[in-house]
């Protein structure tokens, strides 16, 4: 194993000497690790076949996922992708610097087809961090990041969640603090005047329809994609396979005619305020991969299963009192067995549980913190040896529905509707 050096910089004012050395081994083809305002991301020069190798060793990622090339500025932008149109412009005007990355035409040749993994595309962000922005400015290269962690793992908040996953596998850490978001960016493309959202994150629909004319989700990016839902009983809730989960309100509707939406046997939809969600198909995947596993991802998060702890977690949707029942008996039944039982809610409703491990997010009327405390949380359940968790469900609004579709993916979609 490989010394890892840590660096801890200003995170709102890095002095240049800060970060000179972590900048000389992007350079000169390794791997750093530092912070982002979403999470902390595993860098490395986007134009060099080796350098994005290290990347996919030492996350033991699979190839064939398309990594975001992080920029300092746009001048950088101009060498990666082909003419991008005023509809990105307008996205890059109100979202950059910050938790937005844009899938663009490639520029033939401007970074390693490991980055785009065979694609035309290229997914492209400015992040707003001043350490991410003054590393990839310092350094000259775009650098491609994915999250610093092992692959299907949670996500890391702290430098210290880097060191736990990776020390000693890759070649320096810049340990800027917390990160701020604590939900990897929104990926969109763009196809025409319409903007999709291929992952949800920090910036949400509602904010992306202040700016653009219409915005659709991709099948496995929309409200209530990839759950895998059952009863309480164990039946398979597939009373009505052709409307997805969402919101009351919400009229982002999914993409018309899409892979995504025929393979899952979905179709465009006005949403209704409680509908039933078509069950997923993971339990016939191989090991690791997510329902979406036959598909070309265009995007990161779209085909393998992401952020999990080691226990085994289930979401549980429904009515409060009937929630907070079934949670209860069946975390008193894995104590019973044995089990190390741990309960992950929010501040509204933690004193209505016992269990081993009772972990809040935080309140209800505050997701932005929920969000920024979720990966923590699921890293703390592992440090605990926590065993069996169950995690209770939130409105599918605002952030709200990036930490859904996290929590979604956390559990293994793993879904119960009580």
């Amino acid at each position: 194993m490989n010394r890892t050096i840590e660096w801890r910089v200003d995170a709102r004012a890095p002095k240049p000497e800060e970060l000179a050395e972590a900048a000389g081994l992007l350079r000169e083809g390794d791997t750093v690790a530092f912070p982002t305002e979403t999470v902390y991301g595993l860098g490395a020069d986007a134009r060099s076949d080796e350098a994005v190798a290290r990347i996919f060793e030492a996350k033991g990622r699979p190839s064939d996922n398309p990594l975001i090339v992080h920029i300092a500025d746009r001048a950088q932008l101009a060498g990666l992708a082909l003419p991008w149109g005023e509809l990105a412009e307008r996205l890059m005007d109100r979202f950059w610097p910050g938790p937005l990355t844009l899938v663009l035409p490639a520029a033939p040749g401007a970074v390693s087809s490991r980055v785009t993994a065979g694609l035309d595309t290229v997914a492209v962000r400015m992040p707003s961090h001043p350490v991410a922005l003054a590393l990839i400015a310092a350094s000259g290269c775009p650098v491609a990041a994915p999250s610093a962690n092992r692959s299907g793992r949670p996500s890391p908040t702290l430098a210290a969640h880097v060191a736990a996953d990776l020390g000693g596998r890759i070649a320096g850490i810049v340990d800027g603090g917390a990160a701020g978001v604590g939900l990897e960016s929104t990926v969109v493309e763009i196809d025409g005047e319409t903007v999709r959202i291929l992952r949800p994150g920090g910036v949400t629909a509602e904010e992306l329809r202040e700016v653009v004319p219409r915005v659709e989700y991709d099948a496995v990016a929309a409200p209530g994609a990839g759950m895998g839902t059952a009863t309480a009983a164990g039946d398979s809730r597939a009373a009505d396979s052709e409307r997805l989960a969402a919101s009351p309100g919400d009229d982002v509707p999914v993409r018309s005619g899409s892979a995504a939406a025929s393979s899952q046997g979905l179709r465009p939809t006005s949403f209704s305020a409680d509908p039933v969600v078509h069950p997923a198909t993971v339990a016939a995947q191989p090991p690791g991969l997510s329902a979406d596993a036959a598909l070309a991802p265009r995007s990161p998060g779209m085909k393998y299963a992401h952020y999990a702890p080691r226990g085994v977690m289930e979401l549980v949707q429904g009515d409060a009192e009937a929630r907070r029942a079934y949670i209860r008996r069946e975390a008193h039944a894995a104590r019973a067995r044995g089990e190390r039982a741990g309960i992950l809610t929010f501040d509204e409703r933690a004193g209505g549980y016992d269990a081993d491990d009772v972990l809040s997010l935080g309140s209800l009327a505050r997701l932005e913190t929920a969000a920024q405390s979720l990966y923590a949380a699921l890293r703390e359940f592992d440090d605990r040896g926590t065993q069996r968790i169950w995690a209770e469900s939130v409105p599918e609004t605002g952030i709200g529905h990036a930490l859904m579709n996290r929590l979604v993916k956390a559990a293994g979609h793993r879904v119960v509707r009580v």
